[in-house]
């Protein structure tokens, strides 16, 4: 694995690949910055155009728009007072009215800078961990690759916002879909009704297209232009923090870059989770608590270090294991998909070289963000002022040109429109998306891992009981899916402790500011 350490190295640093970054950190800035859009949806729509990039150039553009992406979210929080990712949420509370106060300048340096912060860290420990777990698995067969699939359709559900059962069903729906085609052992059709276009399974690509784009665009053309007078018009001030200002917010940075780093690990936990935790945590620990939601700086630099500090966190699990730690890792591990790359616990050994520089590109893509951002977020206003109806209309034409660009196939762009309706009776029904999507990326690794195991135990089930890793592994399974129960809810709440009289509240503040 050393060698592939540094032919990772080697991979990232050539001018082709150099250069996906610098793209992928400017799209992925000014994605962010038009409040609606996400990460996923970007990367989801970029996917056919790397089909004729090599992997490696290919991912380390998306995984560098996935993270400019982070920080992107900032400036519409800051400038508009809109969340231009829901990472960027508890951004708004104190980085809009600094904006307010004339110092939206100021306001986005110390996000830029904190994001570096918290990005570099987590690509440090994304470096050192990942390979450590990717050691650990290498001897793992089909038994306990089975038993990690399985653990992850369930964290993944379980830990869905909204319902569990929900969730659960969504990642339910999402194995079925991923049986579409044929059975990969025995080479018999299944759940395709004759259609030939379907015997090959389900595109994935098209499938992300669909429930990703296609109910954004639908959003955003209902929403029409909402807030349009609370814009914050020009940026003028300084950016960059001075030297003592650096000091001062260092270590708000590194608690903060820690707390994102750890929920990353969690699968099914996002950036919106760590900004709103680490929020809160600089707010306990800080001496100034009534300036916090004022604009003061530390309530700017705690959810923007932990949300990009996420991005590291969350790939750890998706390297390693296979088990995608977000949404947008999960269209990363499509990125895998599409250039014939299976993702699993043998990554990093079977397909070292890929790996090891999409971890590179990480770490280079927090320079190039840093870069980028100094260069061209004062564009960004601009950017934010494209109406939503323009915005709405344009992503379903790329939508459409993405999904006929993967096969050349017309059958793909209804079948996309089909998964953008189903995208939109998940958002009317709040059924969470993402398990869904681990449900399509595990599926196949189920089905196969699941028949190897039964053959090589004889039919037997208790294989999976017999072999102490994967006992465990479906314990962990089993403790997540009773979760959902009502009786675990009951417990939960007979345990809850009270709070001390004349402590402030967990959320502080901020618990509110989310309603």
């Amino acid at each position: 694995m050393e060698s592939f350490f540094w032919i990772g190295l080697a991979n990232v640093v050539e001018p082709v690949n150099l250069a996906a970054i610098l793209i992928g950190a400017l799209i992925g800035m000014f994605v962010g910055a038009m409040p609606g859009l996400s990460a996923t949806m970007a990367i989801a729509l970029l996917l056919p155009l790397t089909y004729s990039f090599r992997p490696e150039t290919g991912l380390a553009l998306l995984a560098s728009l996935y993270l400019a992406a982070m920080y992107g979210g900032s400036i519409a929080a800051i400038l508009l007072r809109t969340p231009g990712t829901p990472a960027a949420a508890a951004t708004v509370l104190d980085g809009y009215p600094m904006g307010q106060k004339g110092q939206a300048g100021k306001a986005l340096g110390l996000s830029l800078t904190a994001s570096l912060i918290g990005g570099v860290l987590s690509s440090i420990v994304l470096l050192t961990v990942a390979p450590l777990l990717g050691r650990v698995v290498l001897n793992f067969g089909p038994v306990e690759i089975f038993a990690i699939a399985v653990l992850g359709i369930t964290i993944i559900g379980s830990l869905s916002q909204g319902s569990t059962i929900l969730g659960l069903m969504s990642g339910a729906i999402g194995l079925l879909l991923a049986m579409v085609g044929m059975d990969l052992t025995t080479g018999t059709p299944r759940f395709s009704f004759g259609i030939l276009e379907l015997f090959g399974g389900i595109d994935f690509t098209v499938a992300l297209i669909g429930l990703f784009s296609i109910p954004q665009a639908v959003r955003l053309i209902m929403q029409g232009n909402a807030n349009q007078s609370a814009r914050v018009s020009n940026v003028s001030d300084r950016m960059l923090p001075t030297g003592p200002e650096f000091l001062k917010m260092l270590p708000n940075s590194l608690r903060s870059s820690v707390i994102g780093i750890f929920v990353g690990l969690i699968p099914g936990t996002g950036g919106d989770t760590a900004s709103w935790f680490a929020y809160n945590e600089a707010k306990r620990f800080s001496r100034h608590k009534a300036e916090f939601g004022t604009g003061y700086p530390a309530g700017i630099v705690a959810p923007e270090a932990a949300n990009n500090a996420v991005v590291g966190g969350a790939l750890i699990p998706t390297i390693a294991l296979g088990i995608p730690g977000s949404s947008s890792t999960a269209v990363l591990l499509g990125g895998l998909m599409v250039h014939g790359i299976l993702p699993g616990p043998s990554l990093m050994t079977d397909y070292g070289d890929v790996t090891y520089t999409l971890l590179w590109a990480v770490l280079f893509a927090n320079v190039a963000l840093f870069l980028v951002g100094l260069l061209f977020t004062r564009a960004c206003v601009a950017v934010t002022k494209i109406p939503n109806r323009v915005v709405g209309p344009v992503i379903v034409v790329l939508s459409v040109i993405g999904a006929y660009a993967i096969n050349n196939s017309v059958f793909d762009i209804g079948l996309m429109i089909a998964f953008g309706m189903l995208g939109l009776a998940f958002d009317s029904f709040r059924i969470p998306t993402p398990p869904l999507v681990i449900g399509l990326i595990l599926g196949p690794i189920l089905d196969t891992t699941l028949q190897q195991s039964l053959l090589i135990g004889g039919g037997q089930w208790s294989i999976f009981i017999e072999n102490p890793i994967s006992a465990t592994l479906l314990a962990f399974a089993l403790l997540s899916l009773l979760q959902a129960t009502p009786l675990f809810g009951s417990m939960a709440r007979l345990f809850r402790t009270r709070p001390v009289k004349g402590a402030e509240p967990a959320g502080g503040d901020v618990a509110g500011s989310r309603e």
